[in-house]
């Protein structure tokens, strides 16, 4: 007498093990991120902190010091009431912004922290990261590159000296641009080397 397996039995063995494979490649980890060069890590805080020198001095201005400013062009500026509104959140917006020059070289540029809204505890997409990077370079180039001219711009509201030593408060902005590109082309490559190749597919067998 001849046993024969039922087919159903045959077709719910190959379906659990696809299943079982399909899941396989869904769950499989990416390979650890390299750590970052120790040049882009430097580089990562020199962006950091570009933004606070001219930030400290507007905070200063709304405090009440002239910063370089003549009497009268303190007093045209409005560094009071209302007045102080914008200096303040520009200064503590862009030092925010400059901070996060650091993610790319930290474990939370990759996985940001689980209090973080819509994206906390799960990877984000290295191409986004950046790509919002590059766009953030080409926006400060154009924003705080022309500083470099700082001198060659009228200071007709402050005084000869203090025009000279502001100028040296905005020249580390300059900087911020090619910095931030440096460290997101080092975030790119370090993601690239992890990525996870896509399984090459198998042309369909043919029926025996």
């Amino acid at each position: 007498m001849t046993l024969t397996w039922p087919a159903a039995d045959t077709t719910t063995a190959a379906a659990t093990a696809t299943a079982a494979a399909a899941t396989a490649a869904a769950t499989a980890v990416r390979p650890a991120v390299p750590a970052p060069p120790r040049w882009a890590v430097r580089a990562a805080h020199l962006a950091a902190v570009t933004a606070l020198p001219a930030g400290l001095w507007r905070l200063g201005l709304v405090a009440g010091w002239h910063g370089g400013y003549t009497d009268a062009g303190y007093q045209a500026m409005g560094f009071t009431g209302w007045g102080a509104v914008w200096p303040v959140f520009l200064s503590l917006f862009t030092e925010a912004l400059a901070l996060l020059t650091l993610g790319l070289v930290r474990p939370w540029g990759t996985v940001p922290p689980r209090w973080v809204p819509f994206v906390g505890g799960r990877a984000v997409d290295p191409r986004a990261v950046v790509r919002a990077a590059a766009l953030g370079a080409v926006g400060l180039a154009l924003l705080w590159t022309p500083f470099a001219g700082w001198w060659a711009m009228p200071g007709t509201d402050m005084t000869p000296l203090g025009h000279f030593l502001v100028g040296f408060l905005y020249l580390p902005t300059v900087a911020w641009a090619p910095l931030l590109a440096a460290v997101a082309v080092s975030y790119h490559r370090r993601h690239r080397a992890t990525a996870i190749p896509r399984p090459t597919p198998h042309p369909p067998r043919s029926a025996a």
